[in-house]
């Protein structure tokens, strides 16, 4: 047990090593959150299972508050209605249960943060694709197999794995930095 215990570290601690190569798009998403939150956009999460719940982790995170007290950013997680994932999921298909919240809520100027670890989830396209048309910035977490998520999303993280547990690890890593980030920006005395 204790082998399996130091393999499974020193891989996650690999992982984030090799993370640091990410540094510029984690900057870049930072920035573009920060711009949103000035503009009194919102920002606005998805994600399905696992990444869902990080949807939830990381709204509430900007929504109550991250390390700083300070009044609450514009945050939501839109896996988290089950009546409307539900009726969605059953009137027009799974795939649309995120694009059509944004059809309802989202703005130009809000910002997305579109999270799937396969980075082929429908639901998670479709929502990229509306979000988009909608005039959204979408910053996507993904794991490293590049596909269409790169492709439409203004930002991409493509994190350093294909294990769905490691890419989790990662993805709420660089949710807390970019909080972080925020906060520091926002609400740090100069």
């Amino acid at each position: 047990m204790k082998i399996k215990i130091e393999s499974y570290l020193i891989s996650a601690s690999d992982n984030f090593k090799n993370l640091i190569n990410s540094s510029s798009e984690i900057e870049i998403a930072a920035k573009t959150t920060i711009q949103a939150l000035r503009n009194k956009n919102k920002i606005i999460f998805c994600g399905n299972g696992g990444s869902a719940a990080d949807s939830q982790h990381l709204a509430a995170e900007l929504m109550g508050r991250y390390k700083i007290d300070r009044a609450p950013l514009a945050a939501i997680a839109i896996t988290v209605d089950t009546s409307a994932l539900t009726a969605i999921a059953n009137d027009y298909g799974y795939e649309n249960v995120f694009s059509r919240q944004l059809k309802g809520i989202g703005v130009k100027g809000d910002v997305l943060f579109a999270i799937s670890t396969s980075g082929k989830s429908k639901s998670i396209i479709e929502a990229i694709k509306t979000a988009k048309d909608i005039g959204m910035k979408v910053i996507s977490l993904t794991g490293s197999i590049t596909g269409e998520m790169n492709k439409i999303s203004d930002i991409c993280i493509n994190t350093p794995s294909k294990e769905t547990n490691h890419i989790q690890e990662m993805h709420i890593t660089i949710g807390h930095l970019i909080c972080g980030l925020v906060e520091d920006e926002l609400f740090s005395k100069k």
